[in-house]
């Protein structure tokens, strides 16, 4: 169970068994990358958004061709980088080329340890038994770990539920367990293919830290016509989670993030009741989730290569 506390005007709240204390929203960092957005007001961003309490930082090594690091790199310099509980994920499943992409987010990122890292995008069953074989990228980040690179360990994905509890019992399997998992946790998911359902009990029973995200899914659910972008950080908010990771591609979307977290409460089960009665009907065929029901969000999809080699195996000889 995340356990939160006020600090300041952010909430924080504890990273499942790790003991971590992080802000309650956590700074998305695919915005940051845009091209719309020039490098300065990028950095300007991510100072802004520390400086006012938000201490954990999301990105990953795929971000707009490593955009979103270099900005977000530039932008921890000069001390802010200590006040940070910083994030970024690898999307490599083979030892090698996990190696190469932690390597290269640490030089972008401009530092000497990441907090947490992950493996991104978990979209396929086959993904964890590339990432756990003896030469896959779990290896790389234990490895990495031991080295001092990295603290912790977690995985992030959007497209099924029970791909994610194939992921938690693969790495069980390997007597590993994770620090933290991502995943979609929004007014929608609790109506469909649901993440909040099916899997976000058992990280609580677990113990392991849960990253939500795509609480407003880049605008997608606000298309419904059915919330608002504060009812919908504020659905996120009230479930047993560490972090809502949200993107901010202007101060005013940040502004809108932090009266989220200054104005949450946590709903009566009438309030509750209500709003995914206002929801129902929208959510009922991912309509407003593309992720889980489309590849436009599956960047590894499209980029098969970022993942590196297959694993070899024996090959069975048939009798003939």
């Amino acid at each position: 169970m995340a356990r939160s506390t006020p600090h300041a005007a952010m909430p924080t709240r504890v990273l499942g068994r790790t003991g971590e204390r992080v802000s309650a929203i956590g700074l998305g960092g695919w915005h940051l990358g845009f091209t719309s957005l020039w490098d300065d007001a990028a950095i300007a961003l991510v100072r802004s958004a520390i400086d006012r309490g938000i201490t954990f930082l999301d990105n990953s090594w795929d971000y707009n061709e490593g955009r979103s690091e270099l900005r977000m790199g530039r932008a921890l310099q000069d001390g802010y980088r200590d006040r940070v509980f910083l994030m970024t994920k690898i999307d490599g499943r083979s030892k090698r080329e996990a190696v190469r992409q932690l390597d290269e987010s640490l030089r972008r990122l401009r530092t000497d340890r990441i907090d947490l890292v992950q493996h991104h995008e978990i979209l396929r069953y086959e993904d964890p038994h590339r990432i756990f074989d003896s030469e896959g990228a779990n290896a790389a980040l234990l490895e990495a770990r031991r080295a001092g690179k990295l603290r912790y360990i977690g995985f992030t994905g959007h497209k099924d539920p029970h791909i994610h509890l194939h992921m938690l019992e693969v790495a069980r399997a390997h007597d590993f367990t994770f620090d933290t998992v991502q995943m979609p946790l929004n007014v929608m998911d609790a109506h469909y293919r649901s993440f909040e359902q099916m899997v976000l009990p058992e990280l609580v029973r677990q113990d392991i830290g849960v990253l939500g995200m795509k609480s407003i899914a880049n605008g997608l659910i606000l298309r419904s016509g059915t919330v608002t972008a504060i009812e919908c950080l504020h659905y996120a908010l009230s479930l047993p989670i560490s972090v809502v990771i949200t993107g901010c591609e202007r101060m005013e979307i940040l502004d809108q993030a932090l009266e989220a977290a200054r104005t949450f409460r946590p709903p009566s089960d009438a309030e509750r009741r209500a709003l995914l009665a206002r929801t129902a009907a929208a959510a009922t065929k991912g309509e407003f989730e593309l992720f889980k029901t489309t590849s436009i969000f599956d960047a590894t999809t499209y980029h098969p290569d970022w993942m590196g080699e297959e694993p070899q195996r024996v090959k069975a000889v048939m009798p003939r």
